[in-house]
């Protein structure tokens, strides 16, 4: 399915979670990402970006705008999406099978909100590293050599875009790791839209990316 020229991938949380087991029995880093609204808001302006998204391995719609505009009538689809049964499994297999985890926030409150979400859920799952990255301090060599040391199994990503996306294209090759699963910022486990201008931001956000939808509509007919 494609939409604002990103492709997603069309399947159930089952069938993506199936694809993810074999991700982490093979090499090299397999790169799965879900896509929100912000975040195609936010890579508008990375044609590039969006191009080479076109290479990872598993893309999946992050919120139900996005199964919307890609035309989905599933509603198992939509109740899987919300729920983010998807990211459940995946953790729920590391635990069980003690994998290795490594997280990467863009604040130390969120960094903190993902730790205390899957301490509180997953209770014993190896964590080996948490850090702290934005656009204007980033440090990758040292983050991609921290977390070959751990000998990480899994890294979980909940940046904004373009970040999340431009710093796994840098450096998958540097990684010793099995799989990337980009989250997004906005789907951060627990996240509550309680203050007034995140409410805000979110229906800006929906409100343009359907515009763009309808206008893309419109050019194709």
């Amino acid at each position: 399915m494609n939409v604002l020229d990103i492709g997603i991938d069309h399947c159930s949380a089952k069938e993506a979670f199936r694809k993810t087991i074999e991700y982490l029995d093979s090499a090299p880093v397999n790169l799965v990402e879900t896509v929100t609204v912000e975040g195609f808001m936010q890579m508008e302006e990375f044609p590039q970006l969006k191009e080479q998204i076109r290479t990872f391995d598993l893309v999946m719609a992050g919120d139900s705008t996005v199964l919307e505009a890609a035309g989905v009538t599933e509603r198992k689809l939509y109740k899987e999406t919300e729920e983010r049964v998807y990211l459940r499994m995946v953790l729920q297999y590391l635990h069980k099978h003690h994998k290795r985890l490594y997280l990467l926030a863009e604040s130390e409150e969120e960094g903190r909100k993902l730790y205390q979400f899957i301490q509180k859920h997953y209770r014993g799952l190896q964590i080996v590293g948490l850090a702290k990255i934005s656009a204007q301090n980033r440090a990758d060599d040292m983050l991609v050599n921290d977390m070959n040391a751990e000998e990480t199994d899994c890294i979980i990503a909940a940046l904004t875009s373009p970040l999340q996306e431009d710093f796994i294209l840098r450096n998958k090759n540097l990684l010793d790791t099995r799989l990337w699963l980009g989250i997004s910022k906005s789907s951060l486990p627990g996240q509550k839209r309680g203050i007034l201008t995140d409410r805000i931001g979110l229906f800006l956000a929906k409100h343009l990316f359907r515009k763009e939808i309808e206008k893309r509509k419109k050019i194709c007919d």
